[in-house]
């Protein structure tokens, strides 16, 4: 695997904000064609030769960091998007926020987003879509041996949530009389449990699932059945880059190559 340039998030408001009027005076000055391989279909790229993937880290397997790269799940499943496309990826770490927003796509900070993200109505109002390439649940987390299974006992407990994800909406509606604490990071997240900072956390299965493969210490005590499927994330109109996503999906999904990356990166998981 080549190693991939990891550019640094911008911490500021008013950088965001300056960035985004600059882009909505020079939008396009900075944009390649890449003609795509099936149609004749025209993809646009913010910088030449590269597809610029924003995403959230760490959250393993989907993408981390290992040594000086950045590895993982979506990770793999884009540079097969951008070895068709000719190019190589190249990845911006940034907060969630700004990618489920789309703003970090409307500002040109990048082509896609790819981070274990849930197709859901409201970014469905801010980002267009490829068609889903993952399926995933919410999964609950504790120390082993610990009580807590479920939601309800939890009532009194504090329960560690991610903010802004699909995690955090869910026990807020279901967990009746449960404190939310609130994490930037899946890896925050996780530490809290581990340091009994709080009791219990709510996250995708993939994710807890390879947490606790790699933490004997902890336990996966319970699965919500959520019906959730991540999708990568497109600026809204920008057909040609979704339809080229999907068109290698589909392809990775009929070769084999997505069944290998499944298993590579998911060795522990309950069979999807």
């Amino acid at each position: 695997m080549s190693a991939r340039t990891v550019l640094p998030l911008v911490k500021t408001v008013t950088t965001v904000t300056a960035l985004t009027a600059l882009v909505l005076v020079t939008t396009g000055c900075t944009s390649t064609k890449t003609a795509g391989s099936g149609g004749g279909s025209q993809i646009s790229l913010v910088t030449e030769g590269k597809l610029t993937t924003c995403t959230h880290l760490p959250y393993e397997p989907f993408q981390f960091r290992k040594g000086n790269e950045v590895v993982g799940f979506d990770v793999d499943i884009v540079d097969l998007v951008a070895k068709d496309l000719k190019v190589t990826q190249e990845i911006v770490d940034t907060p969630f926020e700004g990618i489920q927003t789309g703003e970090d796509l409307n500002a040109g900070k990048c082509d896609l987003a790819a981070a274990g993200m849930t197709i859901t109505p409201v970014r469905e109002q801010n980002l267009d879509f490829s068609g889903p390439y993952f399926d995933a649940t919410q999964a609950l987390i504790a120390k082993k041996g610990s009580p807590y299974i479920s939601l309800a006992s939890l009532k009194g407990k504090k329960l560690g949530v991610q903010q802004g994800t699909t995690g955090e909406t869910y026990a807020k509606k279901n967990g009746a009389g449960v404190e939310t604490v609130q994490f930037e990071d899946v890896a925050l997240l996780l530490t809290a449990v581990k340091t009994g900072q709080v009791d219990a956390a709510i996250n995708d299965n993939g994710v807890l699932f390879e947490y606790v493969r790699k933490n004997a210490d902890t336990a996966v005590t319970a699965e919500f059945d959520t019906g959730e499927k991540y999708g990568i994330a497109v600026r809204t109109g920008n057909t040609a880059l979704r339809k080229k996503i999907d068109e290698v999906v589909k392809a990775a999904r009929a070769d084999g190559r997505y069944d290998a990356l499944y298993k590579k990166w998911f060795p522990a998981a309950p069979k999807k």
